[in-house]
């Protein structure tokens, strides 16, 4: 998926902008799930950094350098807002910019970047910057890749696996790392680490404790409905928003 991103993203611009864009929105989203809400609003402003530039290539076929520093952001809007519309797309214009705006005010302003005692990086503030960069990224896929907007947010949903700390992946075999979970738990926290791929019940089963192997059907079928934790398609399951939000509440991610 994310090379099918990073291709449709490269026919407009620099592939090391391109990069750059998709490694801090990876890192941003890794940090946000694990809670690292600093990481995740640092991470926030170097995608903003990525992105403004690739607006400057797309509306003046010329960008600031990697590794220089970008002109004023206010004044980077304001040239963006001055373009005709007939050139250049509305978001490119406004949204996009206006949105970059708030994600790196967020990393400047609200002590994010530094180390500081008045203010404190909050779940507020990075769920704010992760939903602005899932919004920026899908709408340039959208602008670039020729889809509908919820097409490319199912690709940008696709790009980033939720990474749980109490999985070890070995060679495909998902090893769980906290031996207390109990069955429901250990499917959830399985599902979690698979994301938009999800598991066929055999693999859910082979990676189960054995104890849990015997009730696994009826485990399953509690989550699909009646807690609605996960989702089902023929033998192959996937956890839902409810259940990744679930797993990161009680912090079942974590290994002992």
């Amino acid at each position: 998926m994310k090379n099918a991103i990073r291709a449709s993203l490269v026919a407009a611009y620099d592939p090391a902008l391109v990069d750059e864009l998709l490694a801090a929105y990876e890192e941003a989203k890794t940090n946000y799930y694990l809670g690292g809400l600093r990481l995740s609003a640092v991470e926030g402003g170097r995608f903003a950094e990525a992105a403004f530039r690739m607006l400057q290539q797309e509306t003046t076929g010329k960008f600031t350098a990697l590794g220089k520093t970008l002109p004023r952001t206010d004044k980077l809007i304001e040239q963006l807002e001055q373009l005709p519309s007939a050139a250049h797309a509305e978001s490119v214009r406004l949204h996009i910019p206006r949105g970059l705006r708030v994600v790196y005010d967020i990393r400047n302003k609200r002590d994010a970047a530094h180390l500081g005692d008045n203010i404190d990086p909050n779940l507020q503030d990075a769920t704010l910057v992760v939903s602005t960069l899932d919004w920026i990224l899908a709408e340039l896929v959208r602008l670039h890749h020729n889809v509908s907007a919820d097409e490319a947010q199912k690709l940008v949903e696709e790009l980033v696996t939720r990474v749980a700390p109490v999985v070890q992946d070995f060679d495909g075999f998902l090893k769980l790392l906290n031996p207390k979970l109990g069955a429901t738990d250990q499917s959830l926290v399985l599902l979690y680490q698979r994301g938009a791929t999800g598991a066929e019940y055999k693999e859910l089963e082979e990676w189960v404790n054995p104890r849990s192997r015997r009730n696994l059907r009826r485990t399953l079928h509690a989550l699909v409905y009646d807690k609605a934790f996960a989702h089902r398609g023929g033998e192959r399951y996937k956890i839902t928003r409810a259940g990744q939000r679930d797993v990161e509440r009680r912090k079942l991610v974590e290994p002992v």
